[in-house]
């Protein structure tokens, strides 16, 4: 079993890190975890992120010490939490303005655009957690030959659906922000709408495969 270690983090939450590797397995058990959580009176919020949960309490002055002890006990009786996965189909339209940095990619990783493209698509992703930006995916599964660095120096603006890598992990833009990932490609889906009953497109657990699309028909 993973170890793992508790601290408090600022005034009002503590958090629960693992130490590496980062495995799926790993995150179905920090699923399990934020579900068990959320049914607690004295938590307000639990937020699952890469091998770490952070807590929010109601109380953090008289009860952070308790919730420290209990999530390293809870975290230890555990188990993996198969979620209700959906299996989304992401349309993508790869390259030039679409997706900047997709020549980058390519050169870093020895290989050509199309092949980037074809390995980028040929795969099934998990998502593992939502952050940064309310529905950004954070996916697990990239194929090792494709695992890029961020830029050295972020861009201001990034269109909201733009399709990145960032390290060991690809993701997609749901609002125009700043970012540092490697710009691939971009899909015309909306992954958060706060008008939807369900504003983020994607939830943990998710299944997502790519879709090359050829410009305009995405």
């Amino acid at each position: 079993m993973q170890r793992a270690r508790c601290y408090l983090l600022g005034e009002t939450a503590v958090v629960l890190e693992l130490e590496p590797p980062v495995t799926l397995e790993s995150q179905k058990r920090i699923w399990r975890l934020t579900q068990r959580l959320a049914d607690q009176p004295d938590v307000v919020e639990a937020i699952p992120g890469m091998n770490n949960i952070t807590v929010v309490l109601r109380n953090p002055q008289s009860l952070a010490l308790d919730a420290i002890e209990r999530l390293q006990r809870w975290w230890e009786e555990s188990e993996a939490l198969q979620p209700d996965s959906r299996y989304v189909e992401i349309p993508v339209v790869y390259g030039k303005h679409a997706g900047p940095d997709l020549g980058v990619v390519a050169q870093h990783c020895g290989l050509t655009e199309k092949q980037v493209v074809e390995l980028h698509a040929s795969v099934e992703y998990v998502v593992w957690f939502l952050g940064f930006q309310p529905g950004f995916p954070y996916l697990g599964g990239l194929p090792e030959p494709l695992i890029t660095p961020r830029r050295g120096e972020p861009r201001l603006s990034v269109p909201a659906g733009t399709v990145g890598i960032g390290g060991a992990q690809t993701g997609i833009y749901p609002l125009d922000t700043p970012g540092g990932w490697q710009l691939i490609g971009h899909t015309a889906l909306r992954l958060f709408d706060p008008a939807r009953a369900e504003p983020a497109l994607l939830r943990p657990g998710d299944v997502v495969r790519f879709i090359p699309q050829r410009e305009g028909v995405c």
